[in-house]
């Protein structure tokens, strides 16, 4: 995988040419050995092409609009995208009408000079963390291909998609840790940003509560850059790493450590060897704040509850057509009253004052992205482990979304093994000084 700005320093100085960069694109969606067909729901071929010459020229005329300007990369296909339908990964939206705008997104990314390779899949409705699509099918971890692993989700075909090269980089959605888990699982890095500095305007909903729009590239700088572009800034920015020696870290002590699989306990205990060794303080902390989100969140929570509000005509007239995984997921917000909600409203806003206080002496909160490797698609054909996997992958990004805050994985593993991702959590609104801690990390913890 090549960063963005490797990307740019390679048009700039005319050793490739945007249009050279969407062909090898192309021909790897179109490998026949490859995850493209699983990974793409519609290929932007001739868009792209066209979209690539007109860079080049600009480009060779000095009029290039950012130094990324064309640079392939994919959307997830919960974003709108004028004069085509947003299925989100279902059949239910399939032949809804096209969009007549761009999401702002969307929109910012085609600005600055990106160019689109196509819509790619994801979890249906994006309401589970584990990437299996029924509909469209399911494309692989590159980790293992052989075994067929999960890539988690539910920006499933953007992490894939990175991580084999069918794009430099992409957008998703993170919900409950939709950016960082398939990071997590296919070896690239996901940024989950405080979800009110990015427009969800033109992105089909779960809980817009909770929802927010990240990048997933190959390294921190990748998605700082891009992250910068989403907020509306006119000139991407370029991270500085921060200086470790010195940094206080925050370990929590209970939740976000239980059921780790040996892997990940050996990845995340090196990664924090490492950044000890090189002038951080750990400590080990328990955050009481965490101990109660699971009986707040007890009867489904605001993903339940919004995403029924969203979806309950279409499961009245068109339930039948639903992954019946996601159907029942969203029908438990049937079951939840309006005092519920606004109880659960309180209970958040409560819980996020106390955490803010518990975390003021931090520079950031580390902790495994996800606990354990992925595991085989197959494996998890039987729904009850379908649903306590895709429960214990959620249990740790989903305090980010929670609780109001940024948040990043970065690959902590050894070439050649599982994907191990190490998550950082910053301060809400606090998004530039987490990228700057994350890029010193990613240095630190990364594995020759």
């Amino acid at each position: 995988m090549r960063g963005i700005d490797e990307l740019s320093q390679a048009l700039d100085s005319g050793h490739v040419t945007s249009r050279a960069l969407v062909e090898d694109s192309l021909a790897r969606i179109a490998d026949p050995s490859g995850e493209g067909a699983r990974t793409f729901i519609k290929v932007h071929a001739e868009p792209a092409r066209a979209a690539a010459d007109a860079m080049d020229v600009l480009r060779k005329a000095g009029r290039a609009p950012s130094r990324y300007a064309g640079i392939p990369i994919v959307l997830k296909d919960l974003f709108d995208i004028a004069g085509e339908p947003t299925p989100a990964g279902s059949r239910v939206l399939a032949n809804a009408p096209d969009a007549k705008s761009d999401a702002p997104v969307v929109a910012r990314m085609l600005r600055a000079g990106f160019i689109s390779m196509g819509r790619v899949n994801m979890t249906e409705f994006a309401f589970s963390g584990l990437g299996i699509n029924p509909h469209y099918g399911t494309p692989t971890s590159p980790w293992d291909r052989a075994s067929g692993r999960i890539p988690g989700g539910s920006s499933s075909g953007t992490a894939v998609a990175v991580a084999d090269g069918m794009a430099a980089a992409g957008l998703g959605t993170d919900t409950g840790g939709s950016c960082r888990i398939p990071a997590a699982f296919c070896g690239v890095v996901g940024y989950k940003p405080t979800a009110r500095r990015i427009p969800i305007d033109g992105v089909l909903p779960l809980a817009p509560s909770l929802d927010s729009v990240g990048p997933l590239a190959p390294t921190v700088a990748c998605c700082a850059a891009i992250d910068s572009l989403l907020a509306g800034a006119d000139v991407p920015v370029s991270v500085v790493p921060a200086t470790l020696s010195g940094a206080r870290l925050a370990v929590p002590s209970t939740v976000v450590l239980e059921g780790m699989d040996a892997t990940v306990t050996a990845g995340f205990d090196r990664a924090l060897s490492r950044l000890s060794a090189a002038g951080a303080r750990i400590d080990h902390v328990r955050f009481a704040a965490f101990d109660e989100v699971p009986s707040v969140n007890a009867r489904g929570g605001f993903a339940a509850s919004e995403a029924y509000a969203w979806h309950r005509r279409l499961l009245a007239t068109q339930g039948g057509q639903y992954d019946p995984r996601i159907r029942i997921r969203i029908a438990r917000g049937e079951h939840m009253s309006a005092a519920d909600y606004v109880d659960l409203v309180h209970a958040r806003r409560r819980l996020i004052a106390a955490f803010d206080a518990e975390t003021a002496p931090y520079d950031a909160v580390l902790m495994p992205t996800v606990p354990i490797i992925a595991p085989t698609i197959a494996e998890l054909d039987d729904e009850r482990h379908y649903n306590s996997i895709n429960m214990l992958i959620l249990r740790n990004t989903a305090l980010g979304n929670f609780f109001d805050r940024c948040s990043i994985s970065v690959p902590c593993h050894r070439p050649g093994e599982a994907p191990v991702g190490l998550m950082l959590v910053g301060d809400t609104m606090g998004d530039s000084r987490l990228f700057a801690i994350a890029a010193a990390v990613e240095a630190t913890v990364r594995v020759a």
